[in-house]
């Protein structure tokens, strides 16, 4: 299946797409939100401003992805590998990371407000700027991870 063929097929209803084959693909600026890609190949794809608002993105390979400007709000990436992605000023606010794998990843001046982050691997990861207030951080791995302006609380609760 190619990018066009899952437009179409999104299109005309259809939102299930478990284990699709979609390496290198271009799905950016696309609305895909409440699709289920669980299991699927995305890794390389280019995925700048999709809109995969409530997708159920389990198990799915995103090594590589670029998802710039992304809005992954609320949706369910758990056991994801997303292995040096680039998500910078991606919404991934009450998404689901749990065991996902961000080792490398760039989620610089991302949204992680009240996203599940228990035990992601995000060794190496850049998360500088992003904001983390209300995110489940429960053995997280952030070994040489890169903090910097990272928003971990709230001002009022300091």
């Amino acid at each position: 299946m190619d990018a066009q063929q899952l437009q179409q097929r999104y299109t005309h209803g259809e939102r299930l797409f478990v284990k699709a084959s979609l390496a290198h693909a271009d799905l950016s600026l696309l609305e895909l939100s409440h699709i289920n890609l669980s299991g699927s190949d995305l890794s390389n794809a280019a995925l700048h401003g999709v809109d995969f608002i409530c997708a159920n993105l389990t198990r799915v390979n995103l090594t590589k992805a670029k998802l710039i400007g992304a809005d992954l709000s609320g949706a369910d990436l758990s056991f994801a590998n997303l292995s040096h992605a680039l998500l910078s000023s991606v919404d991934l606010a009450g998404a689901s990371l749990c065991g996902a794998s961000l080792e490398s990843a760039t989620l610089s001046h991302s949204n992680l407000r009240g996203a599940n982050l228990k035990n992601a691997n995000l060794f190496k990861a850049n998360l500088k700027g992003a904001d983390l207030r209300g995110a489940d951080l429960m053995g997280a791995n952030f070994r040489q991870a890169d903090l910097r302006d990272a928003i971990l609380e709230d001002p009022a609760d300091a």
